[in-house]
C-alpha cells in the first residue's frame, strides 16, 4: 500500500506508549548507566541546532531512511538526499559479485556526490554506507576473512578481538564504506539458531569481554584516535535478547524475565556503550511476545534513558513490518518506540512519502523526528563526515597495501590456531610429523567457501566457489605446503580413495554454509539421517590407518559417532581464509617438533546426547559431553572411551497442517530456478540459477532477481522482455515420485504485479520432463483483479483431473509468458486443505477457471 492508514500507525503508537507504561510502572529492574567517558560537545550541539533549524521536514525524514544499493539508483540519491544506503549480503556495486576494491570505491564516489547534489533535494548533507563487515569485510572479493566469531570466543583473548577490529576497519576504510553493522553480541542459549556462529559464547562474560574490544578496535579508543583515521562507526547488535529465542528460531520470541534479558543477553551492550559504541541495530526477535522495533520501553527508556546510549537507533532489514499495525511501506510504531534510522532495502520512496504524511497527521510527533535526526547527524558529525570530503580523497581509503594485507592475514592465520579445539588425542596420534605421507579426505579439506561459512562474498555462502577466495588458503592447501616443505608426501583425495597408503589421514567434513534463518535446525545430530561422513571415517579406520577428523561448524553438534571413530578431533569452527593456521597446529616442523600448541577452549557446552538443545554453563542438570572450557594441549595425556551413540526416538510430531513448502522464506536445498528461453528457432536454452539473481541465456528474454516479502530476499522477481515465449521453473534437482504429491489439493502463493496483468500468463504445477503437469491453466483472468504493486495471496486448486500421466515431478512450477512485463512471487506452498471462504482475502483459482 502506498498511503499510510492512520488507524495503523494509531494502534502502534498506542501499543508502543502502554508498553512503557506498565514496565514503567512495575518493574523492579534496574538498568545500570554506562559512562562512556564520552561527553557531548557543546559546539557540536549547537551546530546541529543550526542544522535541524535549516532542514525540511522531508530532509529530515530522508535521513532516516536506509536504502540497499539492488534497489537503489543514482537518480533517486540525487532526488531524496538519504542519510545512508547499506549493500546486503548479496549485492555488490554495479552487480559485479568480484567487484575490485576500486570498484567498490568508485561506487561509494558516486553515491557520495549524488547525495550532495542540492540541485533537487536541497541538502548537502553527504550519506555514508553501511555493510555487515561480519568477520573481516567479508563481503568483498579478496578480503580477509578472520574466524566467525563462535572459533574468536574459544580463543578467549580480548586483545585478539580489539587487533581484529582494527584490521577490519582499515579493510572497510579501504573501500570507502563509513559504517560497519558489527558486532553482535548475542548469547546463544539454544545452538539450533542459524546465526550461533555470529556468537562469541553461551557465557555472556566473554560476550561482555569481548564487545568493547571489537567496539574500540572497529572506531578507535576513546581519549585517542576516536572515530578518526581508519575507524568506523560500529553497531552492536541486535538490541536485545536475539540469541535466547524459543527453539532457537531466527526472529522469535525470547521468553525471559527482565533480570535475565539485562544479566545475560545484555551483558555485550554494556562493554560496547562504554567503548563509545555510535549504533545499536534493534532485533528481529521479540521478548515475552512483544516485537522488539515496536518496543518503546526497551529501545527508549532502557537503552538510551536508563544505559545512557547517545547513538542512534538502526532497525534490522525489513524488521519494522512485524511491529503491531505496520508494513512494508510504513510504521509510525517503530520510529514512535525508538528507531531513528530504518532500513527499507526495497520499499523506501513509499515509506519516506507515507511517514512524511504520518508526521503531518500528527501520528509522528515532530520532536522524535528531530530526536532522531539529531543523534543520526551528531555520529555523522563525530567521524568528521561533513570535513573530510569523498571518499576517495581521504587519507585512509584506497591504500591497496592495507586491504588484505601480509600483517592482516598473519593476525588471521593467528586468530584460526587460538580458535581450534582439541576434543580427543587418543595415542596422541597429534601432532602429526610433517615428513609423514599424510592423506587429507574428506569434502571440506580443499573447500575454501564450506570453512569461511555464511556471510563470505555472498550472503549465504552456498553459490561460492574456491574461485570466488582468491587470496585465501585451503585447509588442505595450508597442509600441503607444509608437509612438502618438510619433505613428506601430501595426498588429496577427498572420497579417501588413495593411490599410495598414507601414515595418516586428516580427514576435514562439517556444515555446509548457512546465514540467519536458513540455518535454524531442529536437529543437533551431525548428517542427521546421511551419515556419509561418519563413513569415510570408518573407511580409513579399516584399513588400519590413523584418522585425525578436523570439523568445520557453525555451533556444537552432536558428533559422538563421529569422535569415536577418529583417533583425534578437532573443532576448527569457521577458520576464514587462512587455512594454514590449521596445519600450524596439526603438524610437526621438520625434525618433529611442535611449533604451536592448542589453546582454545569451549565457549559453547558440547552436547552429549542428541536431543540436548539447551546445554549452557550453570543450568541445572547440566550434563555434557565437553564442558564449557574444556579443551586439551598436547600436554595432556587424556585417552577418551567410546561415547554413547544411542540416538534418542523422537515422537512424530501431531501438528499435520498439510503444507509442503517450496519456496518459503528462501529455495530449499534440492531446488534451484531454471529460466528457458526460444533464442534459437526450433530450440530452447535453459540457464540453471542457483543465486538469488540470474538472466536467460539469451541475456534478455527473462532475468530473475530477489525481492522481499516479509523476509530477506525471500521472493523472486521475474521479468520478461521479449516476444518470444520464455519460462522460470522451480526445478527439483532430482525428480520426485508423483506419489509424494497424492495430498496436495491447492498451491498458495503470494504474487505481486509490478504493473498491469499480462496479455498473457501460463502456470503448470508439479510437471514432469515431458511438460505433463498435474496442472495447467492460464492465470490471466485471476491477474486481472490484482492490484498492480501490493502483494496478494493465490491459491491455485490441483484436484482437477486424473493426474496419473505424471510419474515423476521434474518441476514443481513452471510459469510463462512473453511481452514486456514483470510480477513477483513468494511463499510458494502444497497444501491439503483447500480455502472455501472468500472472506480470507485469498485469490482462489478453482477448476473452472
Amino acid at each position: 500500500m502506498l498511503a499510510a492508514t492512520a488507524a495503523q500507525a494509531t494502534a502502534t503508537a498506542s501499543q508502543s506508549e502502554t508498553i512503557a507504561e506498565t514496565k514503567t510502572q512495575s518493574t523492579a529492574v534496574q538498568w545500570p548507566y554506562v559512562n562512556t567517558g564520552l561527553k557531548r560537545d557543546p559546539e557540536l550541539e549547537k551546530m546541529l541546532d543550526q542544522i535541524l533549524a535549516r532542514m525540511t521536514l522531508e530532509q529530515k525524514v530522508a535521513q532516516m531512511i536506509q536504502p540497499e544499493i539492488g534497489y537503489l539508483s543514482l537518480a533517486q540519491m540525487r532526488k531524496y538526499g538519504f542519510g545512508s544506503y547499506l549493500n546486503g549480503g548479496n549485492t555488490a556495486p554495479y552487480g559485479k559479485k568480484r567487484a575490485s576494491v576500486e570498484v567498490w570505491l568508485k561506487y561509494a564516489d558516486e553515491m557520495y556526490q549524488a547525495s550532495i547534489d542540492a540541485s533537487q533535494d536541497g541538502s548537502r548533507i553527504p550519506t555514508i554506507w553501511g555493510t555487515d563487515a561480519m568477520h573481516g569485510h567479508s563481503n568483498v572479493y579478496g578480503a580477509t576473512l578472520f574466524p566467525h566469531n563462535i572459533g574468536l570466543g574459544a580463543a578467549n583473548d580480548p586483545d585478539l578481538i580489539h587487533r581484529i577490529g582494527v584490521a577490519t576497519a582499515k579493510e572497510v576504510a579501504a573501500t570507502g564504506i563509513e559504517w560497519s553493522f558489527a558486532p553482535t553480541v548475542a548469547v546463544v542459549r539454544d545452538d539450533r539458531w542459524g546465526r550461533t556462529y555470529e556468537s562469541y559464547s553461551e557465557d555472556p562474560a566473554i560476550v561482555k569481554a569481548y564487545a568493547g574490544q571489537m567496539v574500540s578496535g572497529l572506531q578507535g579508543s576513546l581519549g585517542k584516535n576516536f572515530l578518526q583515521g581508519y575507524g568506523r562507526i560500529a553497531t552492536a547488535k541486535h538490541f536485545v535478547g536475539d540469541g535466547g529465542t524459543e527453539k532457537g528460531i531466527d526472529r522469535g520470541d525470547t521468553l525471559i524475565d527482565e533480570q535475565g534479558l539485562r544479566d545475560i543477553h545484555a551483558a555485550g551492550y554494556m562493554t560496547a556503550i562504554e567503548a563509545g559504541v555510535q549504533s545499536v541495530m534493534a532485533s528481529f526477535n521479540s521478548w515475552n511476545g512483544v516485537r522488539l522495533h515496536g518496543h518503546k520501553y526497551l529501545l527508549t527508556e532502557v537503552l538510551k534513558n536508563q544505559m545512557g546510549f547517545d547513538g542512534f537507533v538502526v532497525s534490522d532489514w525489513n524488521a519494522h513490518k512485524f511491529v503491531e499495525g505496520c508494513d512494508l511501506e510504513q510504521c509510525a510504531g517503530a520510529i514512535n518506540a525508538g528507531v531513528d534510522v530504518l532500513m527499507v532495502p526495497e520499499h523506501f520512496e513509499a515509506f519516506y512519502h507515507n511517514t512524511i504524511r504520518q508526521v503531518e497527521q500528527g501520528l509522528i510527533p515532530q520532536a522524535r523526528i528531530d530526536d532522531a535526526v539529531r543523534r543520526f547527524l551528531r555520529a555523522k558529525i563525530r567521524w568528521g563526515l561533513l570535513g573530510r570530503g569523498k571518499p576517495s580523497e581521504r587519507i585512509e581509503s584506497g591504500t591497496a597495501a592495507v586491504f588484505n594485507s601480509q600483517q592482516h592475514k598473519d593476525l588471521a592465520r593467528e586468530a584460526v590456531r587460538k580458535s581450534l579445539v582439541l576434543l580427543k588425542n587418543n595415542g596422541k596420534v597429534l601432532p602429526v610429523a610433517a615428513k609423514s605421507r599424510v592423506l587429507v579426505a574428506g569434502d571440506g579439506a580443499d573447500n575454501i567457501p564450506k570453512q569461511a561459512g555464511g556471510w563470505s562474498v555472498s550472503w549465504q555462502g552456498t553459490d561460492n566457489t574456491n574461485a570466488d577466495f582468491p587470496n585465501a588458503t585451503s585447509v588442505y592447501q595450508g597442509i600441503a605446503q607444509q608437509v612438502k616443505a618438510a619433505g613428506g608426501e601430501v595426498e588429496l583425495a577427498v572420497d579417501g580413495k588413495y593411490r599410495k597408503k598414507p601414515d595418516v589421514a586428516l580427514v576435514v567434513i562439517g556444515e555446509e554454509p548457512y546465514a540467519e534463518w536458513f540455518g535454524d535446525i531442529q536437529q543437533l545430530e551431525y548428517q542427521h539421517g546421511d551419515k556419509r561422513d561418519l563413513a569415510l571415517i570408518k573407511q580409513l579406520k579399516q584399513q588400519g590407518i590413523p584418522v585425525v577428523t578436523v570439523f568445520l561448524t557453525g555451533r556444537p553438534l552432536w558428533t559422538n559417532k563421529e569422535i569415536n571413530a577418529s583417533d583425534a578431533f578437532v573443532v576448527a569452527w569457521l577458520p576464514g581464509s587462512e587455512g594454514q593456521g590449521v596445519a600450524d597446529l596439526l603438524l610437526s616442523d621438520a625434525e618433529g617438533k611442535t611449533r604451536y600448541d592448542f589453546q582454545g577452549k569451549l565457549s559453547f557446552s558440547w552436547p552429549k546426547y542428541d536431543q540436548q538443545f539447551v546445554l549452557n554453563k550453570g543450568d541445572a542438570n547440566y550434563d555434557p559431553l565437553f564442558a564449557y572450557g574444556y579443551g586439551l594441549s598436547y600436554a595432556d595425556h587424556k585417552e577418551l572411551g567410546q561415547f554413547s551413540e544411542q540416538v534418542s526416538v523422537v515422537a512424530a510430531s501431531s501438528s499435520d497442517d498439510g503444507i509442503q513448502p517450496l519456496f518459503v522464506r528462501n529455495l530449499a536445498s534440492d531446488m534451484a530456478w531454471v529460466l528457458t528461453d526460444s533464442s534459437v528457432a526450433g530450440s530452447e536454452n535453459s540457464a540453471l540459477i542457483t543465486t538469488p539473481y540470474g538472466v536467460s541465456t539469451d541475456g534478455n528474454s527473462l532475468a530473475m532477481q530477489s525481492v522481499n516479502l516479509s523476509y530477506q530476499e525471500d521472493g523472486r522477481q521475474l521479468r520478461w522482455n521479449s516476444t518470444a515465449q520464455a519460462s522460470a521453473s522451480l526445478r527439483y534437482l532430482k525428480s520426485v515420485a508423483a506419489s509424494d504429491f497424492s495430498k496436495a489439493k491447492a498451491l498458495r502463493l503470494s504474487l505481486r504485479l509490478d504493473q498491469q496483468a499480462p496479455a498473457e500468463l501460463n502456470l503448470g504445477v508439479l510437471c514432469d520432463q515431458q511438460a505433463v503437469c498435474q496442472r495447467k491453466l492460464s492465470l490471466t483472468k485471476a491477474l486481472a483483479q490484482l492490484k498492480p504493486g501490493v502483494w496478494h495471496s493465490v491459491e491455485v486448486a490441483l484436484d482437477c483431473a486424473d493426474t496419473s500421466a505424471v510419474k515423476q515431478v521434474s518441476d514443481a512450477l513452471v510459469f510463462s509468458s512473453s511481452g514486456q512485463h514483470s510480477l513477483a512471487v513468494a511463499e510458494m506452498v502444497l497444501t491439503a486443505q483447500q480455502s472455501t471462504a472468500a472472506a480470507t482475502g485469498t485469490v482462489v483459482v478453482g477448476c473452472a477457471n
